[in-house]
């Protein structure tokens, strides 16, 4: 049998080799895309807390590709991005309890990088006005306290009650000397420092650290808000971060209560429910910066 001779052409010989690195290039621009993919798939999101639909709402309309998961009857998810970052808000009801159980739920399910408590309070420093904001650099239960020791007909004295830290104490933290304090949660100091620097673009009211109190207690004794406000040094209270805090605390994610006073009855500063949006817009630009930070 004759052998044949092919013949091929230098023209023939380019051709097959850019076909080779176009088939190279397109595997390489494929692997890389996957790999981008991947990636977004993997960031752990940012997630917002907002006790009432007033206080999350503005902040979940602003999500892009949203999401909604239920748990419950009361936890409502919103799941999006900011920036192309994920973000979740979540509505965990009013409350200690609610906001404890949302948080952890959160957590179990989403593994948030960091979580941010934001909402409306009412004030307890006499120079904070409604529409200032405090960024929480600690936050404390002012409402677990142990009373003191009165028989029947000695009569009630709220000013002698003691802070309970009930975290001090895996017996009876009534029992135990040690648990006679408040126990503070200190605000992450990234996502502090995320909120300073964008603090001069509020222009609605000032932005100051401080102390945010939380109970299941709407005080509105004004010497009771005082002695608060010199005993705990609170600057303002609400009815969810502490708790929050708390959990985040137990599951090591970084933490931040942001508050607006929407009242202060110290200065007879009227309730404003406007203010609850223009906490939300602040923190939604705290986010994006936290989410450049991060991107770095």
């Amino acid at each position: 049998m004759k052998k044949m001779k092919i013949a091929i052409s230098k023209q023939m010989v380019i051709a097959i080799m850019a076909i080779i690195l176009l088939a190279i290039l397109t595997g390489c621009s494929s692997a890389a895309q996957s790999s981008e993919a991947e990636k977004e798939r993997t960031k752990r999101p940012i997630l917002i807390q907002g006790p009432m639909p007033i206080e999350a709402e503005n902040f979940a309309e602003r999500l892009e590709n949203v999401e909604i998961e239920q748990s419950g009857s009361t936890f409502e998810f919103h799941i999006g991005t900011v920036d192309g970052y994920p973000v979740i808000v979540s509505k965990t009801g009013k409350g200690m309890e609610n906001t404890a159980a949302a948080t952890a739920i959160a957590i179990e399910k989403y593994n948030p990088v960091a979580i941010i408590n934001q909402g409306t309070s009412g004030g307890h420093d006499p120079a904070l006005n409604v529409f200032d904001i405090v960024l929480g650099e600690r936050t404390v239960n002012i409402g677990s306290m142990k009373t003191g020791d009165r028989a029947e007909g000695e009569g009630i004295e709220a000013t002698e009650w003691k802070p309970m830290d009930v975290m001090a104490s895996e017996g009876s933290a009534g029992e135990d000397p040690n648990a006679e304090k408040a126990r503070y949660y200190e605000g992450d100091t990234e996502l502090l420092a995320a909120a300073n620097r964008v603090k001069d673009s509020y222009t609605q009211g000032k932005v100051v650290e401080g102390t945010i109190g939380s109970a299941d207690v709407w005080n509105n004794e004004v010497d009771r808000i005082h002695w608060f406000h010199e005993n705990y040094g609170t600057s303002v209270e609400e009815m969810e971060s502490a708790s929050s805090a708390m959990i985040s605390k137990a599951y090591d994610v970084p933490f931040l209560a942001i508050r607006i006073l929407s009242n202060n009855k110290t200065n007879e500063g009227a309730y404003n429910p406007e203010t609850a949006a223009a906490n939300q817009e602040y923190v939604y630009k705290v986010v994006q910066e936290y989410i450049a930070a991060l991107e770095k």
